[in-house]
């Protein structure tokens, strides 16, 4: 066995998928290799063998024959490897350095284009992106059907495995946001981009950051609507959502489904949401407020509903709505964590039953329960997932600052939480920028 073999073989053969087979093509002994956990070498086989006798037929140079299959390369051993663990099938002709890389018939491990699972679609396109950065680009050309639109690919990580996708379309995005991005990846182009947080170092993005920089989608439409919009999409093998780019305050509350609606309706929608973020950011502080340092602004007979409702309870209302507040957290967090078969009805029936047994053995009261329910039912209300969360994480500071100051130090939360919102931005896009189309203000 020649040397282009051994050292592959030194290289790769400890790999239990490691495949090494022999050939003829064209009357030329060669050598398959690849992973057969990547490859389906049965159907690749026959795709090359009708290829070649094709190419044959028509009486062609053994030359092109190879230029036809594959990228033609000399005596490169570290290609050959790196392009083996890309899922490519290396050709490699006996006793010479030559051999051929050649695109595959891969094996199926990508899972089909389904409905979303993360995002609910009311009268809207229910496809949704998958795990493969090919099929998530293709399905976004399918949609915007322009010659305008930019897609910049690059290789991340140490091992330059990590494919990234910038997409933007030309005349709609601003230049400076793009160049910013395509700079930064460039410069930290060996950092790991297998999750949000290592992106976000690659993008220069601060790590301690409550609000995150990314707003991400699942659902093709949105994200095509989004980069219309001036927006810039960012794709990152391996999962299965589009980034988009510059996250705005707007977005907690609009999503593109919502045009599938008459204006009316789109904007009571709309208007439920705000309402839905206020409730969850000033209804626990106000009630600490209310309760604990300022009950003169309440009619006396809400002071004293107030009042009764707590009578029992042994310990101040800060630490009452505290412990009220992990324990939902609690509850949420193990909603997410357990099987969707059981998950629903354990932490329903779990929240029923300790709220109940609370309020009963005077621990907290009744009024508190309320108040923490429609809490959790008006964060539910905000679009996306990590807004959501943002907004649960806000909420105790206000609660901290409420017990400390009363109604003072509840609107002294909010100008804090607006002031800190104002001060993020996205190479040079404030975090509270709108943008607004004139073919689009009538719409919202």
């Amino acid at each position: 066995m020649d040397r282009f073999i051994n050292e592959i073989r030194a290289e790769l053969g400890n790999n239990g998928d490691f495949h090494l087979q022999r050939d003829y093509l064209a009357n030329a002994a060669v050598m398959l290799l690849g992973f057969n956990t990547l490859i389906d070498f049965a159907k690749t086989r026959t795709v090359l063998h009708k290829h070649a006798e094709s190419i044959l037929l028509q009486d062609r140079p053994s030359e092109n024959l190879w230029q036809a299959i594959g990228e033609l390369i000399e005596d490169d051993v570290k290609k050959a490897i790196s392009s083996i663990y890309e899922g490519k099938l290396i050709i490699h002709f006996e006793n010479t350095g030559r051999f051929i890389i050649m695109e595959p018939v891969s094996a199926m491990l990508d899972r089909s284009v389904t409905s979303p699972s993360n995002e609910t679609v009311i009268q809207g396109a229910l496809d949704s992106f998958t795990e493969r950065i090919e099929t998530n680009i293709g399905m976004v050309r399918k949609l915007v059907n322009s010659n305008e639109i930019r897609i910049e690919s690059f290789s991340a990580g140490p091992s330059r495995k990590d494919k990234l996708s910038l997409l933007s379309i030309g005349g709609q995005v601003d230049e400076d946001l793009v160049k910013g991005l395509r700079d930064h990846i460039e410069r930290n182009i060996q950092m790991e981009v297998s999750d949000l947080q290592g992106l976000a170092k690659m993008l220069g993005f601060p790590a301690w950051n409550a609000v995150s920089k990314f707003n991400a989608t699942e659902l093709p439409h949105h994200a095509v609507q989004c980069l219309k919009k001036g927006r810039v999409l960012l794709f990152v093998d391996r999962l299965p959502f589009a980034l988009i780019l510059p996250s705005l305050f707007w977005d907690m509350f609009a999503v593109e489904n919502d045009r599938n609606f008459p204006l009316p309706i789109m904007l009571a929608i709309r208007a439920i949401r705000i309402i839905g973020i206020l409730v969850t950011l000033i209804s626990p502080g106000l009630y600490v407020a209310l309760v604990s340092v300022n009950p003169e602004v309440l009619q006396i007979q809400l002071a004293l509903s107030v009042a009764q409702s707590r009578e029992g309870v042994p310990y101040p209302v800060l630490v009452e709505i505290i412990f009220m507040l992990v324990i939902l957290e609690l509850i949420l967090e193990a909603s997410v964590r357990l099987p969707k078969s059981i998950g629903p009805t354990i932490t329903m029936v779990g929240g029923i039953i300790l709220g109940q047994a609370a309020v009963e053995a005077k621990l907290v009261s009744n009024l508190l329960i309320i108040i923490l329910a429609a809490t959790t039912i008006a964060n539910s209300t905000i679009v996306g997932f990590q807004n959501s969360v943002s907004i649960r994480l806000f909420k105790y500071a206000i609660v901290l600052l409420a017990a400390i100051f009363g109604i003072l130090g509840l609107v002294a939360g909010l100008v804090f939480i607006a002031a800190y919102l104002a001060s993020l931005n996205t190479y040079g896009k404030s975090y509270l920028y709108l943008h607004l189309k004139g073919n689009e203000s009538n719409g919202g």
